[in-house]
């Protein structure tokens, strides 16, 4: 039970929600886009020929694979974190090259899906039996201080997919601020970047033709439906995205088709919506060089080198701590 302001909640998505839907301007977390429903729809996503983000990170992991062995590697082994690890695809190409090169790791996967998790470990079993998996179930912010814990060997941190682009500006320098926290002198932070370009391509990865990232938006109602029993009309949302390039945010809405009252009965709460009341669900932010470097010296840490496509779509830097 979570206690906030004299109320009670089950879980953190009760309360996300309840505060969520009680604000003056709407809006969701996308962390809880998330269930078995919507780690299939994302899987879907990744494959979308609009969707360039995930074919670019791979691009950028396959073809410097050799140069990650060289930089994560140690004498005492090393501790392999992954935060919003999923099902691990990308990831996969890093820990086959670590076992096929000999190198001593434990691979700590961290992700706030059980269903992720078990997917994940249960695969990783099968495909890549001699690594040692520990699985770590939560958040970003709730894990970094178990993370904090393991100092008697180098800790590489994994942060892929441009997640960091999901948390509003301010929200993502405490959080580099606490990975900071968390990291020894010799740890290294691998951390993805979106990188801008022409708005028309971003917009598109947010907007594809066949509806799966509308679906993938609006499972965040479907969720409060089933495990807080809403009854909220899907088809009265429509799932709406915006690019704004002059500060490089790509943002998805549901906007209510109609004026319209919704009960939630777990929260004990009624929402009103007006005619086209928006509720914001995502944020994904997209950055220049400028931008990564500002947002790693604000954060404490410095940039030691970074990896791209052949595109320039996509980065993967490597931060370490000042």
């Amino acid at each position: 039970m979570i206690e906030n302001g004299g109320l009670s909640f089950k879980n953190e998505f009760a309360e996300n929600v309840y505060n969520g839907l009680t604000s003056s301007q709407k809006h969701l977390s996308s962390a809880f886009f998330y269930d078995k429903k919507g780690d299939v729809l994302f899987q879907q996503i990744m494959d979308l020929p609009e969707y360039y983000l995930t074919r670019s990170e791979y691009e950028v992991l396959e073809s410097h694979v050799g140069d990650f062995v060289r930089l994560f590697d140690s004498p005492q082994g090393f501790d392999l974190f992954e935060l919003g690890a999923g099902d691990g695809k990308k990831t996969k190409i890093l820990l086959r090259a670590f076992l096929e090169a000999g190198l001593d790791l434990t691979f700590l996967p961290i992700d706030i899906s059980e269903n992720a998790l078990q997917g994940l470990a249960f695969s990783l079993s099968k495909e890549l039996p001699g690594l040692e998996v520990l699985p770590m179930k939560g958040t970003y912010f709730g894990v970094l201080k178990e993370m904090a814990s393991f100092t008697s060997r180098k800790k590489v941190i994994l942060f892929l997919g441009s997640n960091i682009g999901n948390l509003p500006p301010a929200t993502a320098v405490s959080f580099l601020q606490k990975i900071r926290a968390a990291m020894g002198k010799e740890d290294l932070l691998f951390i993805g970047f979106d990188l801008t370009k022409d708005p028309a391509i971003i917009l598109q990865a947010y907007n594809d033709s066949k509806g799966v990232t509308a679906a993938f938006n609006k499972n965040i109602l479907t969720r409060i439906n089933r495990e807080l029993h809403g009854n909220l009309d899907l088809e009265a949302f429509e799932h709406w995205p915006v690019y704004d390039p002059q500060v490089g945010e790509a943002r998805s809405y549901l906007i209510s088709q109609k004026e319209q009252e919704v009960l939630i009965k777990d929260l004990n709460l009624k929402v009103r919506f007006r005619k086209w009341e928006s509720i914001h669900t995502e944020i994904s932010r997209k950055f220049d060089e400028a931008g990564i470097q500002e947002l790693a010296e604000d954060s404490g840490l410095k940039v030691a080198g970074y990896f791209s496509d052949k595109k320039e779509y996509f980065r993967n830097y490597i931060f370490k701590k000042i």
